[in-house]
């Protein structure tokens, strides 16, 4: 790692750049109303299976009123933000800056562009009252465990996560099942295979989500406290024993 005053004051500089992501993001995505964060392979191909059914969850859920999030590149979330467009909705392209040249699909009628993925991972969950995952390579699985976390450590209120696929999910969660829960000691307890939904229909997926939409409007209990990021605030580790060393 790079060291000495010219390191520090790149670092230095680069946080107002940060500053500028979330500031922009937060800007644009508090006007959205109900959204839905949906994930998948950009190497899928148009017309295949999987494209067909993410355009057509995306049109059914813009047709109930909610806008459509996803990473604003090709394959499945061309897909999601093309169904979006139409149903009539508001389809977000959530853009990312690679070291390789990547193209924006051309039916997001909001689009930002980030340089960081850390930053564009909070308006994702920020802004969403659900995630749906199609099939998808590391970007998807990043997605899905990232709210798998979140909900599971009470950082987030548990929020709808649907898996869209058995026959692409089922060796993953079978995995789950046997390394993670059925492990001495379990990594896992066995309510956290209960967090995300799998499924082929799309019409249980819209249920799905229209049913968390309608008891988060209905609730009416105090607010959680919760954090600039969107996730709950919660306490300070404690550090009982822990000696210290100087820097």
């Amino acid at each position: 790692m790079a060291k000495g005053p010219e390191f520090v004051n790149q670092d230095t500089w680069r946080v107002f750049r940060i500053m500028s992501e979330f500031v922009d993001g937060f800007e644009t995505m508090s006007r959205l109303g109900p959204a839905v964060s949906v994930f998948g392979s950009a190497r899928a191909l148009r017309g295949s299976p999987a494209y067909r059914k993410a355009r057509k969850l995306c049109r059914m859920l813009a047709e109930r009123e909610f806008a459509i999030i996803t990473g604003g590149g090709p394959g499945l979330m061309e897909a999601a933000n093309r169904g979006a467009h139409d149903g009539g909705g508001t389809s977000v392209g959530l853009n990312i800056t690679l070291p390789h040249e990547q193209v924006a699909n051309p039916w997001a009628n909001i689009q930002l562009d980030f340089r960081y993925f850390f930053a564009r991972l909070v308006m994702f969950v920020k802004y969403s009252v659900s995630f749906v995952c199609f099939p998808g390579g590391y970007g998807t699985l990043h997605e899905f465990f990232n709210s798998m976390t979140l909900i599971q450590t009470d950082k987030a209120e548990q929020f709808p996560v649907i898996l869209i696929g058995r026959s692409f999910w089922s060796g993953l969660t079978e995995w789950m099942r046997k390394k993670l829960l059925r492990s001495r000691p379990a990594m896992i307890d066995g309510d956290d295979l209960e967090l995300f939904t799998v499924t082929d229909s799309l019409h249980e997926a819209v249920r799905i989500i229209e049913a968390a939409r309608d008891r988060q409007q209905a609730h009416e209990a105090p607010a959680p406290m919760r954090s600039g990021e969107g996730t709950l605030v919660g306490r300070p580790p404690r550090h009982a024993g822990r000696r210290t060393q100087k820097l």
